[in-house]
């Protein structure tokens, strides 16, 4: 009995012991209908395949609790496609923003509308940093920082409290999965 938990326990993820299926073009970018039969028919069998490995995956239902709630996953993961996790986020009344990876980096192109929203964001991550950094990096002028707070403090002042965000529950993501991977309609609204 000890030696089957052992073993469950260290048994790995699909993904991560066939990372060439999972990463596989034809995984991350399915093809088209205009695309070659023979092509169509791999990415239907590689599709397969990884949902059969992500089924038996012992993390399967927090990998999809993950991919569909938390973070917007690129590719096949946790037995669903990018189109299947989009129709469950639309079920549940969701939605899940892509990281900006630039912005977070600190990357900016030059002479571009600077965000209001980034602009606070960068204040909020480096409350340390002088305004001028914070224009150095933006790739903009102190003024223009210095309105873009003044403009947020207003705001907040100003502003009543959001209302909470509904945060669907691993049974509800579970239920929207099912139904998006058996091919039931969605309820319509009364």
């Amino acid at each position: 009995m000890a030696s089957n938990v052992i073993e469950q326990s260290t048994k790995q993820r699909g993904c991560l012991d066939n990372a060439d299926l999972f990463q596989h073009r034809l995984l991350e970018e399915p093809p088209t209908a205009s695309a070659p039969a023979d092509e169509r028919r791999q990415h239907l069998m590689m599709t397969r395949k990884a949902e059969n490995l992500c089924i038996e995956c012992p993390i399967m239902t927090q990998c999809l609790y993950n991919a569909v709630v938390r973070y917007d996953v690129a590719g096949f993961v946790a037995g669903t496609t990018v189109r299947q996790r989009h129709e469950i986020r639309a079920r549940l009344g969701i939605t899940v923003t892509p990281e900006d990876f630039d912005t977070l980096a600190g990357v900016t192109a030059r002479h571009r509308q600077v965000d209001h929203d980034e602009v606070v964001r960068l204040r909020n991550a480096n409350p340390h940093e002088s305004l001028e950094t914070l224009a150095h990096r933006l790739g903009c002028s102190l003024s223009t920082v210095k309105r873009h707070l003044r403009r947020h403090r207003h705001e907040a002042a100003s502003k009543a409290p959001a209302p909470k965000k509904h945060t669907p529950t691993m049974t509800e993501v579970l239920t929207a999965y099912r139904e998006v991977t058996r091919g039931i309609p969605a309820r319509r609204a009364a």
